[in-house]
């Protein structure tokens, strides 16, 4: 997503999820994400998993004795808190989202960190291009990767 400066993560994500059609299996993201809005958003939204870190310091927001279902957060929480963070992003599939910040990553080494249009419709412009001529160059160059023992 293209967002003007000074809009949060969890704000973006938040829109993401709005705009997005069909059903959503996995929400995965940074530590950044962990806000109310953005969960909130995400079980509205139908969201079948959420997967965002808790910062190391969160506490619980709704303590197990209430008569609501569990929030998607502190059943994170508590998984990190039992088996440690490692065994949860792997249970949890978190790692999947490496995939999206690495194909950042690509686009910002070969792109740069910046766009050189001003306003937000003629970046959505631009970035649709460079998506463009990366994809080209992806598909031109990826490797042939075979197992082996």
């Amino acid at each position: 997503m293209l967002s003007e400066a000074g809009l949060d993560d969890a704000e973006a994500g938040k829109t993401i999820l709005q705009q997005t059609t069909g059903d959503v299996e996995q929400a995965s993201a940074d530590g950044a994400y962990d806000k109310r809005k953005f969960y909130e958003a995400a079980t509205k939204r139908g969201v079948k998993r959420i997967t965002v870190p808790p910062r190391k310091d969160a506490k619980i927001w709704q303590h197990g004795n209430s008569n609501q279902p569990p929030l998607p957060r502190d059943e994170n929480l508590r998984a990190i808190r039992n088996g440690g963070r490692k065994k949860w992003k792997r249970e949890s599939g978190y790692h999947q989202r490496s995939l999206a910040e690495t194909a950042v990553f690509r686009f910002k080494m070969i792109f740069g960190n910046t766009m050189r249009t001003r306003t937000l419709a003629r970046q959505l412009t631009e970035a649709r291009i460079k998506v463009a001529a990366l994809n080209r160059m992806t598909r031109l160059g990826m490797p042939n990767s075979y197992r082996v023992a």
